[in-house]
């Protein structure tokens, strides 16, 4: 018991020393593009994590929590007692829409308005007004989802005139490459989000956020830098 209650410890302590860690980084990138640090929202990404590193999390002050499967978030969220925002930032398949309405506070992963009138339905269903964002494929990668770039403005003004959506920014996930070379697409998101007079830009995650809030990220989805390596 002693052993177990001693892992335990450590763990937490080994997450509060991680999220620290990654909230001085913030910082000091909002100081180097001279913002307030109140402008960026930290997404501690849990997936693959166990409910209890989200607790630990939680308790070490983060306030949002982000999941790549809807599934992943529907066994881990009921063993979580801590209070949190939950995102989706995982692509969303339409059967696992009515489970993703049903959890998530915001899911920053829509890319076509068929997908955006299901949550729509779903949601009024629910009587919720859900918060969404637009994943843009600035990478114009045929592998990744996302909205084309030249689609993109049309389908906001789509997605923001449904009644029962909240539509408050955009998301990217970048091509692989160094932190520096991330710069270019993070800049064209945010050109995108300032035409549309949208709020959020959802980009950056451990080894580019830092790039990302110098280029106007309002939101980071940060795990590994947190949590440590999964297995």
């Amino acid at each position: 018991m002693a052993g177990s209650w001693n892992a335990s410890v450590s763990r937490a302590d080994e997450i509060r020393a991680g999220l620290a860690a990654v909230e001085s980084r913030i910082a000091a990138a909002c100081a180097r593009a001279s913002r307030p640090r109140a402008e960026v929202q930290l997404v501690a990404v849990t997936k693959t994590f166990p409910a209890t590193d989200v607790e630990q999390v939680l308790a070490a002050g983060a306030t949002d929590v982000g999941e790549n499967k809807v599934q992943e978030a529907r066994d881990k969220r009921p063993l979580v007692s801590g209070a949190a925002q939950w995102h989706l930032i995982g692509h969303l398949q339409s059967n696992k829409v009515k489970d993703a309405v049903r959890l998530f506070d915001v899911i920053h992963t829509v890319d076509s308005i068929e997908l955006a009138e299901k949550i729509a339905r779903v949601a009024d269903s629910l009587g919720k007004r859900q918060t969404v964002m637009l994943q843009v494929n600035v990478g114009r990668e045929s592998q990744k989802s996302g909205a084309e770039v030249s689609a993109a403005g049309g389908l906001a003004r789509r997605v923001a005139a449904l009644s029962s959506l909240r539509l408050t920014g955009l998301m990217t996930i970048p091509p692989l490459g160094e932190p520096e070379e991330m710069r270019p697409y993070f800049r064209e998101l945010a050109g995108m989000r300032n035409d549309l007079g949208l709020q959020e830009l959802s980009m950056g995650m451990t080894d580019d956020f830092e790039v990302a809030i110098e280029e106007g990220a309002t939101i980071v989805r940060v795990g590994r830098a947190i949590f440590g390596a999964r297995g």
